[in-house]
């Protein structure tokens, strides 16, 4: 199925299902001779479990198995395929409502679009397809280690969910020590390709880059970010371009932030359809997240991180001869 996808240089493609066999991730690109092991990937994938009281109660072992692209410690510059293997489902819990459109979930756009969908646990649509990204993410955050550039994350705003309900946040990533030149305008702008990669996650509803949608109250001379030298570099002195120019990084932080939407399964009753039109009312029971923005830190950095090496991939077909 297209759109599994992501990046031309470092390309990351995604398979499995919440409630399948299996989830996976192929990376084609990544440079051969990089330190590799599956116990690079346990830190970032552990910090994407669940966890406190706004978790759901399912716990995986969520246990990266190396198949491919490594050998002898090292990424040889061939595909590397990993997997994780999915051990504690309980589809039974999906029984009862296979045939009913839940509100906020992706059910009837899958149905509409394939004419069949996987209803355990949302299937392809799932947040637990994510675990993938953050797989090739922690790949990406070693290669962007070698150029002393980091990526961090924090929650800005975190809303309370009452009992039976869901709420929502606000998200901010900031890349510290960014490669300057990175991006291709026109259409692959470095913040076009940063806005796609973190709206792709499911539970993403808005983005912004920099200053954001508060340029929209500003004047340009409160907007502009004016130059200085500082170190014997070009600097700005302030950074409301959130570190991209005509989409292009120019070395400063690159700063973005989002709205995560409140998880959809919740156990209030909601109106809704079946799949032949009848009416009905639903409450989704099971083992939900009530918020899952603490949970989208490690899955958000992970795409910035993707993001950075296929532009800083994609910079050296610049580099001189």
């Amino acid at each position: 199925m297209p759109g599994n996808s992501f990046g031309q240089f470092f390309k990351v493609t995604t398979w499995g299902e919440s409630h399948g066999k299996a989830l996976g991730v192929i990376i084609d690109g990544c440079p051969p001779g990089l330190a590799l092991d599956e116990k690079d990937l346990s830190p970032e994938i552990d910090r994407r479990r669940p966890r406190g009281k706004t978790a759901t109660k399912r716990r995986e072992e969520d246990k990266p198995e190396i198949l491919s692209g490594v050998f002898e410690g090292k990424t040889t510059g061939t595909p590397i395929s990993i997997v994780i293997w999915n051990k504690n489902v309980r589809s039974h819990d999906y029984s009862k409502i296979k045939n009913v459109y839940r509100p906020g979930h992706a059910d009837h756009t899958y149905q509409a679009k394939y004419g069949i969908r996987d209803y355990r646990g949302g299937g392809r649509s799932s947040g637990r397809e994510t675990v993938t990204r953050v797989i090739a993410g922690a790949i990406a955050k070693k290669i962007l280690t070698k150029k002393r550039c980091k990526i961090i994350s924090e929650v800005l705003l975190m809303g309370e969910a009452p009992r039976g309900d869901s709420s929502g946040g606000i998200v901010e990533v900031t890349v510290k020590n960014p490669p300057s030149g990175l991006g291709e305008p026109v259409f692959d702008k470095l913040d076009s390709d940063l806005c796609k990669a973190i709206i792709s996650i499911g539970a993403v509803k808005g983005v912004e880059v920099g200053a954001g949608f508060e340029v929209a109250e500003m004047y340009g001379s409160e907007n502009n970010d004016e130059y200085e030298m500082r170190g014997g570099r070009v600097r700005t002195r302030t950074n409301n371009a959130g570190g991209i120019l005509g989409g292009i990084s120019n070395g400063e932080n690159i700063v973005i932030r989002f709205a995560v939407k409140p998880p959809a399964s919740i156990e209030k009753k909601q109106r809704t359809v079946s799949l032949r039109g009848g009416r009905r009312e639903i409450s989704v029971k099971g083992r939900h997240d009530s918020n899952i923005t603490p949970r989208v830190l490690p899955v958000a950095e992970s795409m910035v991180a993707i993001t950075l090496v296929d532009h800083l991939l994609r910079q050296k077909a610049y580099d001189k001869l």
